[in-house]
């Protein structure tokens, strides 16, 4: 995993990816072991009437615009779980594929967390409702508001439960870094 460096601290700047085919939220972010900077955020956005194969290319190209834009070390993505459209299904497992690969051939690293995962990280419970997730996305991100659309909040939320989940490994660095040992 790759490492930048800013005010004596490393920091993580986190892609945080929330899939789907007709809107993918993203959320950037990053993280120094302790506290979170919202970098940016936003939706790639697909239209109804266009071919399948076209939005596919449209979100690989627009998420690759954002890698380029943002540069992040890593990507927090969510992993798929449906038990109910298979179809849809299927489709936002393409568009995932595309969102992947794009990752991929950037060299960013992928991490793959369930809706209880990122639940779970960010409120405590692994349960919540999801407004409970996106207030508390507004409080750690010191937002002055919940993103929007939703996808983008949830975009968010997976930037902090990576941060999260990779932040003692950041704790550890930053201390030995620093000669603390």
């Amino acid at each position: 995993m790759l490492f930048s460096f800013k005010e004596g601290a490393v920091r993580l700047r986190i892609l945080g990816i929330d899939p789907g085919y007709a809107i993918v939220g993203y959320g950037v972010a990053e993280y120094d072991g302790v506290r979170f900077k919202t970098v940016g955020y936003g939706a790639v956005t697909t239209d109804a009437g266009t071919s399948f194969s076209k939005r596919l290319e449209a979100i690989f190209d627009d998420i690759t615009t954002v890698i380029e834009k943002y540069k992040p070390e890593c990507m927090a993505i969510e992993r798929l779980y449906f038990n109910t459209n298979t179809t849809t299904a299927i489709d936002v497992a393409q568009a995932r594929g595309v969102i992947m690969l794009a990752a991929q051939k950037a060299g960013i690293e992928i991490f793959e967390y369930t809706p209880l995962q990122v639940k779970q990280s960010i409120t405590g419970y692994g349960r919540a409702e999801k407004h409970q997730v996106m207030e508390m996305v507004k409080s750690l991100l010191s937002l002055s508001e919940v993103p929007k659309p939703d996808d983008t909040a949830d975009a968010l939320a997976l930037t902090v439960c990576h941060g999260h989940s990779a932040g003692s490994s950041y704790g550890k660095l930053n201390a030995i870094l620093k000669g603390k040992k």
